[in-house]
């Protein structure tokens, strides 16, 4: 699910399968984006869920990236990490799946095409539980705001004008998962 603007260079991506606890964290950020938050110039906002090579079709043309993700960065739970460009890099060169294509092999797949993603941010957090549940544990419940902040001065850095809503963004049936 993408919205904004479907071209813009600029892309906010949320990644995350939601059935998982804590491992919904990115999806549950960019839902709070579209929710509380109109951007100028628009941008793309990207619920990628756990759509792996899909992700191509949604990234095309993309300069700026930020993610946002539960990540196993072997740190107690409820750990707040920020990667850059080439941490970003390093991380995903050692998080390789065997029977799924994830993020890191979709960022590899542009690299190889001599089409890289110019800038790419991670935040990310340590997740607590990743059992059943549509719920994120509190505690990583909690670092939702402060990783939407994070990113909101991400933007900015980048020269997009942030501005929150006085009343939320009805997200419809997306926002009942």
């Amino acid at each position: 699910m993408i919205f904004g603007d479907e071209n813009s260079p600029i892309a906010v991506l949320g990644v995350g399968n939601i059935l998982l606890s804590d491992e919904g964290f990115g999806v549950r950020v960019v839902q709070h984006l579209v929710k509380w938050y109109d951007f100028s110039p628009q941008i793309r906002i990207i619920d990628g869920g756990t759509l792996g090579w899909d992700l191509l079709n949604f990234l095309q043309g993309v300069e700026k990236l930020i993610i946002a993700d539960a990540i196993d960065g072997k740190a107690a739970p409820g750990t707040f990490f920020v990667l850059r460009d080439n941490e970003v890099k390093a991380y995903f060169k050692r998080k390789v799946s065997g029977h799924e294509a994830g993020i890191q092999e979709v960022l590899a797949w542009f690299e190889i095409k001599g089409k890289p993603i110019k800038n790419i941010t991670v935040f990310g957090v340590q997740p607590l539980s990743l059992e059943t549940g549509l719920k994120l544990t509190p505690l990583v419940q909690n670092l939702v705001s402060k990783t939407v902040q994070e990113i909101l001065k991400e933007l900015q850095r980048w020269g997009i004008e942030v501005k929150k809503r006085e009343k939320a963004r009805n997200l419809g049936p997306w926002e009942l998962i």
